[in-house]
């Protein structure tokens, strides 16, 4: 083993108050802790949160920083946040005099979903990690000479990905100037025991129905940062199959709700299964697996990106049928893990987990473990970052 590194991770959780934010930071702060790694949480990004209660972008932090306290606590991290409020400049977690110290003796700064824009302090530090979880944006705008995209990617020693095809032939996204380095979803299986239920009924996904701002155009094609279009793709699959579905999302007018639900989609408010981990955690424990599609510049490019949510189904011993990004060239699909491409390949993939399903539950958990666990992420990280 390496020797033991002092390692700040920046990242969203306090900003985004959701279950799967926290979880992937508890995935990547206690992963790397359980590594032997000194380990800090800290958000100083200067950007307004957003209160999920209210669906908005708000000026008081109180929300996610009570979010983000207790998501620390729950693991044994509460001595080990930190949280700058972007209004009023409080600290939370950490004091400001330990915060600067924490800064000042750290040895590396691993920037989790590029969440934050670094400053001074955090260029003190000898290694910056650029962690991309969404992959494809960031590659386009540098190839297409965006300077405020490259600056800020420049701000970083290492550059890693969850776009494990980008810049292949298949892939129609080059990797320009940076050294991108593949990277995959670390997951804790333990925190994700489920027993076994064959009882369980509803294929499931958390998702937000349409995302904007970020669509992108390069080479005569447009890529939209949303599920939607790729939903609306299969959307009469419950008439394709006895598998009933539901999807826990953010929809907010009447005529989208009536669309899914005229359909045969099942539909849960997303705010109450991930409005904590435990809560998140129990949607998916309660599952009888996930089906789900991809954002569409990550599908229709062929990126080869993961889910975090999915790793979460699949440690919990539930089997995914999911949107093909290109992944199978590097994960192993057909059991436990399904991917499609049109509405009748999901059909006959939620038909083929039915058959054999307590095999596919198996073999769900057996990819969590060999594919996404974090000792072996996390170390890999670790080491393509000269830690």
């Amino acid at each position: 083993m390496p020797s033991p590194r002092r390692i700040v991770v920046l990242h969203l959780a306090g900003r985004y108050p959701l279950g799967g934010i926290g979880w992937q930071a508890v995935h990547y702060v206690l992963g790397l802790a359980r590594l032997g790694h000194d380990v800090y949480y800290v958000e100083d990004s200067g950007a307004y949160p957003y209160d999920p209660r209210v669906r908005s972008v708000v000026e008081d932090s109180s929300y996610g920083v009570a979010f983000l306290a207790d998501v620390m606590a729950r693991f044994g991290l509460g001595d080990r946040w930190a949280y700058v409020d972007p209004v009023t400049g409080v600290h939370h977690g950490l004091s400001r005099g330990r915060l600067a110290d924490l800064y000042r003796h750290a040895d590396a700064l691993f920037n989790v979903c590029g969440a934050t824009r670094l400053h001074e302090e955090h260029l003190r530090c000898p290694i910056r990690v650029y962690v991309e979880t969404d992959p494809v944006f960031e590659q386009i705008r540098v190839a297409e000479g965006d300077r405020q995209a490259i600056m800020a990617l420049e701000d970083h020693t290492h550059h890693f990905t969850y776009g494990e095809n980008l810049g292949q032939p298949d892939c129609p996204v080059p990797l320009e100037k940076f050294a991108w380095q593949t990277t995959r979803p670390p997951v804790l299986p333990d925190l994700w025991d489920t027993p076994f239920d064959p009882r369980a009924k509803r294929f499931t996904t958390v998702a937000t129905w349409r995302n904007a701002g970020k669509d992108i155009h390069f080479q005569g094609e447009t890529y939209l940062w949303s599920k939607h279009l790729n939903f609306l793709k299969v959307i009469d699959l419950p008439a394709r199959t006895t598998q009933p579905l539901e999807m826990a999302f953010q929809v907010d007018d009447d005529a989208t709700r009536d669309l899914l639900a005229g359909h045969g989609w099942g539909l849960a408010d997303a705010f109450a299964v991930s409005r904590d981990p435990m809560a998140y955690r129990r949607h998916i424990q309660q599952s009888r697996g996930e089906f789900t599609v991809a954002k569409d510049l990550v599908a229709r490019t062929r990126s080869g990106w993961f889910s975090d949510r999915s790793v979460c189904y699949l440690a919990a011993g539930k089997p995914v049928v999911t949107q093909d990004t290109g992944f199978g060239k590097y994960v192993p699909a057909g059991a436990g893990l399904l991917a499609f491409d049109t509405v009748e390949e999901a059909a006959a993939a939620l038909d083929e987990v039915n058959r054999d399903y307590a095999n596919h539950c198996r073999e769900a958990r057996r990819l969590a473990e060999e594919y996404f666990a974090a000792d072996r992420i996390l170390a890999e990280l670790c080491r393509g970052a000269d830690l």
